[in-house]
């Protein structure tokens, strides 16, 4: 097997150590992440950096290989912040997740028929989405909103319309 292939290997075998550790992490207090992740993870991610740099010493500057380590070793800091930081998430993923629904119904808003219906149906979907962030049932949330608008809620008070601040059964 080639350096670069080995390399590969080895980078994806301790991805999955890593992840296995975040899996153990995942729902414990922001502490106790953090002194799990600097008890089994810190090991894993400075061998990977080391097997990176030494790696790049070995292929071609122009390459990908050489083009890909170089652009993670440049982020080496954002990246291991997360060893440190039990708040921090390893991956995106989870925020990925959660937004796909509304990214993927506002691309095909885009066939709405015209620019207009477009926007106004990505706008729609942007709020159906974040009550679903907030936990909140969107027609429960959607009538109380049109009646409250029908009753002539003051525009400069527009944010206590928002799924944030939706209370269910809330009068006016």
């Amino acid at each position: 097997m080639s350096g670069i292939s080995q390399t590969a290997t080895n980078t994806v075998v301790a991805m999955a150590q890593l992840w296995r550790i975040e899996d153990e992490a995942r729902g414990k207090s922001a502490d106790i992440r953090s002194a799990l992740r600097q008890d089994q993870s810190t090991a894993i991610v400075t061998r990977l950096f080391d097997m990176w740099k030494k790696e790049l010493g070995k292929v071609s500057g122009k390459s990908k290989t050489a083009e890909a380590i170089r652009y993670v070793l440049t982020l080496r800091e954002a990246l291991e912040r997360f060893l440190t930081d039990g708040r921090v998430e390893i991956d995106s993923n989870i925020v990925e997740r959660a937004i796909r629904p509304q990214t993927i119904t506002r691309k095909n808003s885009l066939f709405a028929g015209s620019e207009g219906g477009g926007r106004t149906w990505a706008t729609l979907a942007t709020l159906l989405q974040t009550c679903k962030m907030n936990s909140v049932d969107p027609l429960d949330w959607l009538s109380q909103t049109l009646s409250r608008i029908a009753q002539g809620w003051p525009v400069t008070e527009i944010e206590g319309l928002m799924p944030w601040n939706f209370k269910a059964n809330a009068i006016g």
